[in-house]
């Protein structure tokens, strides 16, 4: 699908990925609706705003009304800690979200549709690569998120084979980071954890395992330009978004600490867990539809502690499912 003058809804339109790709679509073109449960504040000035609770089919519906494309970039953000000791709210609104909004947006007569996964659907191996999802089991350390996709996705095929929905997408990202990240320290992902306990040591900061971990790392805006790729070739099966380049958490850490004038003492506490040893993503597929990603890891490490030290009140302005006491 081409987007200029098309009226498409970003669902998760404030988020991380959101906040890129919504500035994409105004750049070509398109009249651009976000639905989120984040403060306005957090939304694109020339998009209509609708801030709604997406695990309600009637609210869902609303959002789609007279939508031509929608991006499903909805999710609970929860690193793999907090995931495991509180999966309830996680599953639930994960599969609820999921499951209204692809309803909706059948009910609505949209279009197309673009389900954002995520790499948690992959079992350990040495590179993720899209067709091997359903011979395995996602791993332990994302048992509940991988799942939860993994279901996503399966309504994804059920309505093209059931509905004819012809013009359905989905994209799985590697480990995003970026501007408007998510940096609580209860729940935070590995890159906007590092960066904020980096930047407020005392001088010192400890880190969980002893660096080896590799991880496929890509920045945000990235991800969005290559959903949008995605969108305008509508493959029929996923297409994983990723650098295609395995970093490992030293190198991570590094960067990081080349960005600060005092960099901390790094204390490599293997005590800890460190999760999978490798998840670097197969980009062939995506390469094949022309999405290379064009930001390195120090260029996107760099914008993203630019952007949190001079917006640290900003990060208040998230919805946290986890924050609501229940």
């Amino acid at each position: 699908m081409q987007f200029d003058g098309k009226k498409v809804l970003v669902a998760g339109g404030t988020g991380m990925i959101g906040i890129p790709l919504v500035r994409l679509l105004v750049e070509r073109g398109a009249q651009v609706r976000i639905s989120s449960l984040d403060s306005p504040e957090r939304a694109h000035p020339d998009a209509e705003f609708l801030r709604l609770d997406l695990t309600d089919m009637a609210n869902c519906r609303a959002a789609c009304a007279g939508m031509d494309f929608v991006f499903n970039l909805l999710g609970v953000k929860a690193s793999p800690a907090l995931t495991r000791t509180k999966p309830g709210r996680f599953l639930y609104n994960t599969v609820m979200m999921e499951f209204s909004m692809l309803e909706a947006a059948r009910l609505e007569g949209v279009a197309g549709y673009q389900l954002t996964s995520s790499v948690g659907v992959y079992a350990p191996a040495e590179v993720f690569a899209e067709d091997d999802v359903w011979s395995t089991f996602p791993s332990p350390n994302d048992w509940y998120s991988g799942w939860s996709k993994r279901v996503g996705e399966l309504q994804v095929e059920a309505y093209r084979i059931e509905y004819g929905m012809e013009d359905l997408t989905i994209t799985r990202p590697a480990n995003v980071y970026g501007p408007f990240d998510n940096f609580d320290s209860e729940n935070a992902m590995v890159v906007p954890s590092l960066i904020k306990r980096a930047l407020t040591s005392d001088g010192t900061l400890s880190v969980w395992g002893d660096g080896s971990a590799i991880r496929d790392f890509i920045f945000a805006e990235d991800v969005a330009a290559g959903m949008l790729r995605v969108a305008e070739a509508a493959p029929d099966k996923p297409v994983n978004l990723g650098s295609g380049h395995g970093y490992s958490i030293r190198e991570l850490v590094t960067a990081i600490a080349a960005n600060m004038d005092n960099p901390p003492e790094i204390h490599w506490d293997t005590t800890k867990p460190t999760g999978d040893a490798r998840r670097i993503l197969d980009m062939d597929r995506a390469r094949s539809l022309g999405f290379t990603p064009a930001t390195s890891l120090t260029e996107g490490v760099r914008r993203t502690m630019e952007w949190y030290a001079a917006n640290r009140d900003a990060t208040s302005l998230r919805y946290d499912v986890y924050g609501d006491g229940k």
